[in-house]
């Protein structure tokens, strides 16, 4: 490989610190408050997230998916249900996410059981796709294997016409998840690798409980 070894790669962080004192007693109000942290920060796609599922071949899939939604229920994207993710949930209802924010060097951690939303929620966020999105929910078998992009050209081309001067309908194999958390860790860079870590978990009383994690 070009350039430095990898052993050789390293970052020292040093932009902030995180204690307990710091943290907001609800994890959906830190969540948001740093959010709009890296927003303000000009991350790119500051809602890109990795998605980790877990498949019937008893292996971790990962992949990166971009969050739609966030309130006291949980974080929710939306996907093709057929596709190898939507097959893994269908199996072991569980997922992790990573956020990972470089610019602000921080990174959160989520993981929890998932659901799938409401009929009304997905046909919700789907009227306010772009239209080109909308068609492309159609379009693609998500995660099939196809013989080349023309498959996709020729069917695109078909459902404009189908749809034409049309609103076009939410399809039924499209909509969206919610991953509820059971607990969500809130990571600061810091020197020499002693990183500040702040865990919420739920607590046998159903609370929010605070922990600091060794780096």
């Amino acid at each position: 490989m070009a350039g430095k070894k990898l052993a050789d790669l390293r970052k020292d962080y040093s932009l902030n610190g995180l204690t307990e004192e710091d943290v907001l007693a609800n994890p959906f109000n830190q969540f948001e408050k740093w959010f709009e942290e890296a927003q303000s920060a000009e991350v790119i796609e500051p809602n890109a997230m990795i998605l980790s599922t877990l498949g019937a071949d008893g292996y971790p899939h990962s992949r990166v998916v971009l969050l739609k939604e966030v309130d006291s229920a949980g974080f929710v994207f939306y996907t093709n249900y057929n596709s190898h993710k939507g097959i893994d949930l269908t199996i072991h209802p569980v997922a992790s996410l990573t956020f990972w924010w470089a610019e602000l060097e921080r990174q959160v951690r989520i993981f929890g059981d998932v659901q799938k939303v409401s009929d009304a929620e997905s046909d919700a966020y789907y009227s306010i796709r772009p239209r080109n999105s909308q068609l492309g929910a159609w379009v693609s078998e998500q995660s099939e294997v196809i013989e080349n992009r023309d498959v996709l050209t020729k069917k695109l081309s078909l459902l404009e016409q189908k749809f034409l001067d049309q609103v076009v309908p939410r399809p039924l194999h499209w909509g969206g998840y919610r991953v509820v958390p059971k607990e969500i860790e809130f990571w600061q860079g810091r020197p020499s690798r002693l990183h500040d870590r702040i865990r919420y978990r739920i607590d046998t009383d159903n609370a929010w409980k605070i922990e600091r994690l060794s780096p």
